[in-house]
């Protein structure tokens, strides 16, 4: 496969970006405060590593009966999740903190779950973020051939009933993940069509040790605690759950019903909007109203402004979500929103029900 040509964002007088920035910073000036954590956010993820660690050593080492098992690999499966987003996603993008230590501290935890920071770091916060939703270099809609995820994919006969597997298909994220897509990207020296960045020494001892460290914890131990037929369950059901939360969240993020999927102009290689359009016209917010969703996924929900201001924690964004609609409504732009998770839900069904259709 030829290497893939990175579009350009083009040059605007008024830039949207510069406007949003220049409101939002003087939000935080005026209030004299932080744009990164804050002592909630720093509670939260103490909570939450050490429930992780809490229900993990008690699945292991005391191996409750049977229907407690099964709920605790669940709620481990939500933890991993929940960790994900909390914890690891604002310290990647360095808003954990004002601190670096502690950002790397949170980014790395990651490793914790049995990913590999590298590669999340340049397919995430690299990729997806300033190309969101851009076929053929956004790595986050090139799901493969069973799922057509944007327009200008390919149309196959399966596509028709993905709206009704996709429930399964989202459930092996994280073993996907971990098994086999981080493995891909390290030997294939590619994300998607984007070649990697080259790895450190460090980075190579590093995606190593992680592996070795999973394959320890969430293999080989509980096999030797509660056999290799209790294991097998618990990972599937911990594993499974832990996909579909993972999916479900980023999916309601930018292939629902009104999102954008941008094609750069086959000339001048530049995308039609400038970057804050952009990322207006290809991300949807859900259940921004719902406290408990907010708290769950980490802000995940307010994924409008995590897109424009990555580098400000989670924690700010239902403050600064204001002055993006204010924003939106001057430059007379969409801001696309679903008011509760069910009907993001239906909104990507819906999608997925258009994108199996053949054009």
């Amino acid at each position: 496969m030829s290497q893939v040509t990175i579009p350009k964002f083009p040059a605007v007088k008024q830039s949207l970006h510069t406007e949003l920035k220049k409101r939002v910073q003087q939000y935080f000036d005026e209030r004299g405060i932080s744009s990164t954590g804050n002592p909630k956010l720093f509670t939260k993820a103490i909570i939450m590593v050490i429930a992780f660690i809490t229900v993990y050593l008690h699945l292991i080492l005391l191996t409750p009966v049977w229907y407690l098992a099964i709920f605790e690999c669940i709620i481990l499966g939500g933890l991993v999740a929940a960790i994900g987003f909390n914890v690891m996603h604002d310290g990647s993008h360095g808003s954990f903190s004002h601190n670096k230590w502690l950002n790397r501290v949170a980014a790395s935890s990651i490793s914790m779950l049995g990913a590999n920071h590298f590669m999340w770091n340049m397919k995430h916060n690299m990729i997806h973020h300033s190309f969101t939703n851009v076929d053929g270099v956004d790595d986050d809609i090139e799901v493969g051939i069973l799922m057509r995820m944007a327009p200008t994919q390919k149309h196959y006969k399966v596509h028709k009933f993905q709206h009704l597997y996709f429930w399964i298909l989202y459930m092996l994220l994280y073993v996907f993940w971990i098994f086999f897509a981080d493995y891909k990207k390290y030997f294939s020296r590619k994300i998607g069509n984007v070649p990697l960045k080259k790895m450190s020494w460090n980075d190579h001892v590093e995606f190593w040790g992680v592996k070795l460290y999973h394959a320890a914890v969430f293999i080989v131990l509980p096999i030797l605690t509660v056999g290799w037929l209790y294991w097998m369950i618990g990972f599937i059901i911990m594993s499974f759950f832990a996909g579909f939360v993972l999916s479900i969240v980023f999916q309601l993020a930018h292939t629902v019903e009104h999102t954008e999927f941008p094609i750069a102009d086959i000339e001048t290689n530049k995308l039609p909007d400038e970057f804050a359009a952009h990322q207006i016209k290809t991300t949807a917010n859900f259940a921004t109203r719902n406290k408990l969703v907010s708290w769950l996924v980490g802000g995940l929900n307010f994924q409008i402004e995590h897109h424009l201001f990555p580098k400000i924690s989670h924690v700010h964004y239902p403050a600064i979500s204001e002055i993006v609609r204010n924003v939106c409504r001057e430059y007379q732009l969409q801001y696309i929103e679903y008011p509760t998770m069910r009907k993001a839900v239906v909104a990507h069904v819906r999608f997925l029900r258009q994108m199996g259709r053949p054009e």
